[in-house]
């Protein structure tokens, strides 16, 4: 393969919405333009930003909502795994592990005399 550097394009040629370049969105732009008529279009443009903010709400609440169900039944398969806590019976008492207290060394004698 080729060992040039790699140029980035454009960034106003690499503008993608929708998969659409710069030159769509400018004939779209253009055409209804020609269509609407230069009073119409404004109130087109907020009528169409009005219902993708819906949209995108929508799909928020929607994808919020999956999610809550999908923690709910994690909770729901961890639940019977959690020993329930009761506040009458005292917890027992906690014993010392002895594995991991090291056993004390003898008291050493003392030194003798020269």
């Amino acid at each position: 393969m080729g060992g040039g550097v790699f140029t980035p394009p454009s960034p106003l040629l690499e503008f993608r919405m929708f998969n659409l370049g710069v030159p769509e969105i400018l004939l779209i732009l253009a055409v209804a333009l020609i269509v609407f008529g230069p009073r119409k279009l404004p109130e087109i443009g907020k009528t169409l930003g009005k219902a993708l903010g819906e949209f995108r709400r929508a799909t928020d609440d929607l994808k919020n909502t999956i999610e809550r169900e999908v923690r709910l039944e994690e909770l729901k398969g961890i639940g019977p795994s959690i020993v329930p806590f009761d506040r009458e019976t005292p917890p027992p008492p906690e014993q010392p592990d002895t594995a991991e207290v090291a056993p004390e060394p003898p008291p050493s004698a003392p030194p003798e005399p020269r």
